[in-house]
């Protein structure tokens, strides 16, 4: 894998709602819903939220991926993507956003997908992640499967 650049970016920037203009279509295409009623870019901005693109070293953009809070101690994964053909951008941008949420304190990361979608439940599954009972308005939805990470605590000062 070449050198992948990750840093937070605005999720209104042209080339993130390009990311995530194909991400859509991507999901579209494999559920029949691209997802977008379920993401508002208002909420992952501010001081305990977190919206990332990854570069390649020429600073073309690969991925993205964000999370926001949603209930004390835990934080909301959303808009996870990396482009067809790329290697390791998922897995690097996923890190990203554990790391970052584990140091603005959230103990635990929660996302939804649907079932239908093997390849995100494989990925999420081979990362840590652990089923949980659905959750908000996922609750009663037979399509929707929902997982949870516990972080680790960061390291205390002396």
């Amino acid at each position: 894998m070449s050198t992948l650049l990750l840093s937070e970016e605005d999720p209104a920037a042209p080339e993130s709602i390009r990311l995530m203009a194909e991400l859509s279509t991507a999901l579209e295409a494999i559920t029949g819903d691209g997802g977008n009623a379920s993401f508002d870019a208002a909420d992952v901005r501010g001081p305990m939220a977190c919206f990332v693109v990854a570069r390649d070293a020429a600073g073309a953009a690969l991925g993205c991926g964000a999370f926001r809070p949603l209930e004390p101690g835990v934080a909301e994964i959303k808009r996870m993507y990396a482009r067809h053909g790329t290697s390791g951008v998922g897995s690097a941008v996923l890190r990203f956003l554990e790391t970052e949420a584990a140091a603005l304190g959230y103990q635990a990361l929660w996302l939804e997908t649907r079932l239908v979608n093997r390849r995100a439940v494989d990925f999420y599954e081979a990362r840590g992640y652990s089923r949980i009972a659905n959750y908000g308005k996922y609750i009663g939805n037979p399509l929707a499967v929902c997982f949870e990470k516990q972080l680790p605590s960061p390291p205390e000062d002396a």
